[in-house]
């Protein structure tokens, strides 16, 4: 029947993506805007923007469901070095917003460091693609070099967040090439060894103060720890079922803070409860699962590598924010994936998806009649 009502170029074009996955997506983005409504007061403008970049994101998606891992591996190594000639210019001749310099202006403000989420697990799954697997040390050392050099750069400006968003997406690469438990147990022991030193030497004075607060909430309850303590009242109060959508007190009444970006999650979860909120994780659940088992069909260990360290990037994201919100992490500026208000966030994790699916491997689906 589909025949009929599309024409050949389009039915082309959604023959090659995941159906299953684009409804989970679908289904989340839908989530998203009816909880953004409510986060932002009913402002229909930011919902409008927001589903915008809903339609933007899944163009991208149809576009690089499209791309063959052949063709994204030949563009992994000018991804990566002119993502990081970028990152070079940040720190040069960057717009400073709010005290960080993350900008370029080239007619219009971007963000260089939002192409590197993808950049870095491509040029790495590139490497270890033309290695024999599982890897040896002196590739684990190279593979980390690679993603250490984009994340001291982006450190710089300062962005935590993105940082660790960046190396997590690197790291999950070389956790799946095969990395022995010996060295992913060093890994661990030299971070717990590191850690102290990172939060003297490396960490600015207010990034200080929100470790400070999650290991003591109450330290600075009306300054640092102001965030973590409204959120945390939002979703305790909406007990199992919620108090209904729209009748949220705590985004309402504005006690809550960055309710429609990274504190959205708590909106969420006083609006529709303890029963919403599973449901919510189920569905990211359900998603990365999706990607993962597109990871296990890529037509080679690029594509395998790429997909599975994509999907696991988005699950990284989902731990990061819902820690955040419910004080479990200290806050970093991570979003909730595909939930949280912001255009870059979602066009990236959408062209990401369009990458999983892209890289499964390809059947002959469609043959022209003649």
């Amino acid at each position: 029947m589909i025949n009929y009502l599309l024409p050949d170029w389009l039915l082309k074009i959604f023959q090659k993506v995941d159906a299953v996955l684009l409804a989970a997506l679908s289904l989340l983005a839908f989530a998203a805007l009816v909880t953004l409504f409510s986060a932002s007061d009913g402002n229909i403008d930011q919902v409008y923007r927001q589903g915008i970049h809903f339609l933007l994101g899944l163009a991208l998606m149809l576009i690089f469901s499209q791309i063959q891992s052949k063709t994204l591996r030949q563009w992994s190594i000018w991804l990566y070095t002119g993502g990081l000639v970028l990152l070079v210019l940040v720190l040069m001749i960057g717009v400073e917003k709010k005290g960080a310099t993350r900008w370029l202006n080239v007619g219009v403000h971007i963000q260089p460091a939002e192409i590197m989420k993808l950049a870095v697990p491509m040029m790495v799954a590139y490497y270890f693609s033309e290695k024999p697997l599982p890897p040896r040390f002196i590739d684990i050392v190279v593979a980390l070099v690679l993603v250490f050099v984009p994340m001291l750069l982006i450190m710089k400006q300062p962005d935590l967040g993105t940082s660790i968003l960046i190396a997590t997406s690197g790291f999950f690469v070389i956790y799946l090439a095969g990395m022995s438990w010996w060295l992913i147990g060093g890994a661990v022991a030299l971070v717990s060894i590191a850690a102290p030193l990172m939060y003297q030497f490396g960490m600015h004075d207010y990034q200080r103060k929100r470790v400070d607060v999650l290991l003591n909430p109450e330290s600075d309850i009306l300054g640092t720890g102001y965030h973590i303590s409204q959120s945390k009242i939002a979703i305790g109060s909406g007990g199992v079922y919620g108090k209904g959508w729209l009748n949220g007190d705590q985004s309402h009444l504005d006690f809550l803070p960055e309710q429609h970006t990274d504190f959205i999650f708590a909106v969420f979860g006083e609006e529709f409860g303890l029963a919403g909120n599973v449901l919510l994780i189920a569905l990211y659940v359900f998603i990365i699962w999706r990607g993962l088992y597109i990871a296990t069909k890529g037509e080679d260990s690029f594509a395998r590598l790429l997909a599975g360290s994509l999907s696991l990037t988005f699950f990284f994201y989902l731990f990061v924010n819902t820690g955040m919100v419910t004080g479990l992490l200290p806050v970093v500026g991570v979003p909730l994936p595909l939930f949280s208000y912001g255009g870059t966030s979602v066009v990236t994790l959408m062209t990401a998806f369009g990458i999983i699916m892209g890289m499964k491997r390809r059947k002959r689906i469609y043959q022209q009649e003649g």
